[in-house]
């Protein structure tokens, strides 16, 4: 199989390089204490320590079901369309915003390729995911994942992820994605790299239960961190909290897929180097008693429950709607859909975070959760990729 991951220089070329900061574009890297002091002061640092998590606690489950999608028959459905299969006739073809490969571009065996762009003219790449997949067994599959992940209108990845699935108690379709409507067992481990260095680690696990009526119940669990830690602030961010139970999965009338859940969990901050992810025994039922995956490390910030609302049409996040999320500290979160802005545009989802009346932070991202993270106070900003606060 070609090596889908472009040179460590390129990488960090567009990752320095990045784009104007008009709307559409992607954040450069920012300092993480635009003071200019060597090391920001306590209460700055105790902000940021709340930002950050409350930010990572956010984006773990939408990453989570955005990866589901990836390894899933889920990942380029098209309207009406139950089965990926027919779309193999046609190669390459854009459709709504997606091209589809059966096998891959590089015609490895047991593959597919699905190249997501920005816009539905297919001009402008977003996200490029090799599949190879291979059979297990009559209901089992293993299955490996190759992303790059672009910024608009920027031809250079800014950054990469690897990923291996594990498909369980599974029906699958000609190009050996699992189907959905049958349900299956999911257990994934994934690692998130930019400039050639291992950035985002996580672990999930999905029970998916057989669809009635077009609706799937579902619970699930997680567990991540931030590898290289963030250096100015001698700390390293991670999560763990899952759906342990009441989680659904809708196919609407358009073919759009609707998520509707509360993610509950904790936050940790630790020494850099400090936290890592423990696995347990997989579930296969819901609900969740014990989950598979935890933190291991560190010293819970604190707890979360966020309940959330997710649609994707097309593989695209088309709306997420978050409303009064409770957070750390007393924290609160709400978040919307800019349906104004193009899925480009890096203010296409916001959020704020509360203290009561007071404003902690604020985020903007594009639909794949690339942005930036500003602390309200202190004026510090932050950036996020694929979901998660990476420096």
């Amino acid at each position: 199989m070609r090596d889908r991951f472009l040179t460590a220089a390129l990488v960090a070329s567009a990752l320095l390089a990045g784009c104007s900061g008009g709307g559409g574009s992607s954040p450069n890297p920012i300092a993480n204490n635009p003071g200019g002091s060597s090391s920001p002061s306590s209460s700055a640092q105790n902000q940021s320590v709340h930002a950050i998590s409350d930010a990572n606690a956010f984006g773990s489950p939408i990453q989570d079901f955005e990866a589901f999608d990836k390894a899933s028959e889920t990942s380029v459905s098209i309207a009406s369309q139950s089965s990926l299969s027919v779309r193999a006739t046609s190669n390459g073809t854009c459709k709504n915003g997606v091209e589809f490969f059966a096998p891959d571009r590089n015609g490895d065996p047991n593959s597919t390729e699905t190249i997501d762009f920005y816009d539905a003219a297919c001009s402008d790449e977003a996200r490029d995911v090799v599949r190879i997949f291979t059979s297990t067994g009559a209901s089992s599959e293993s299955v490996s994942l190759n992303e790059s992940l672009f910024a608009p209108n920027n031809a250079t990845a800014i950054a990469t992820r690897s990923e291996s699935n594990t498909f369980t108690n599974a029906t699958f379709n000609a190009n050996g994605f699992p189907l959905a409507a049958n349900g299956y067992d999911l257990v994934a481990d994934s690692d998130l790299n930019i400039a050639a260095s291992r950035t985002i680690d996580s672990s999930r696990e999905f029970v998916l239960q057989p669809a009635a009526s077009g609706t799937n119940g579902f619970c699930s669990d997680s567990a991540g961190y931030n590898a290289t830690g963030f250096q100015r602030l001698g700390i390293t961010f991670g999560w763990q909290g899952g759906v342990l139970s009441g989680g659904t999965r809708t196919v609407n009338n358009d073919g759009s897929v609707t998520w509707t859940s509360t993610h509950a969990g904790t936050t940790f901050k630790g020494p850099i180097g400090g936290l890592s992810i423990s696995a347990g025994v997989q579930n296969l039922s819901c609900p969740i008693s014990t989950p598979m995956f935890t933190l291991a490390g560190g010293t819970a910030v604190g707890s979360y429950s966020i309940p959330l609302t997710v649609t994707y049409l097309h593989g695209m996040l088309e709306s997420l709607t978050i409303t009064n999320a409770t957070l750390s500290d007393g924290d609160t979160l709400n978040v919307a859909t800019n349906s104004s802005q193009p899925p480009s545009s890096s203010q296409y989802i916001t959020g704020v975070v509360s203290n009561g009346s007071t404003q902690i932070a604020t985020f903007a991202v594009d639909a794949f959760g690339d942005g930036t993270l500003t602390v309200t106070a202190s004026g510090a900003q932050y950036v996020i990729t694929d979901w998660h606060v990476v420096r």
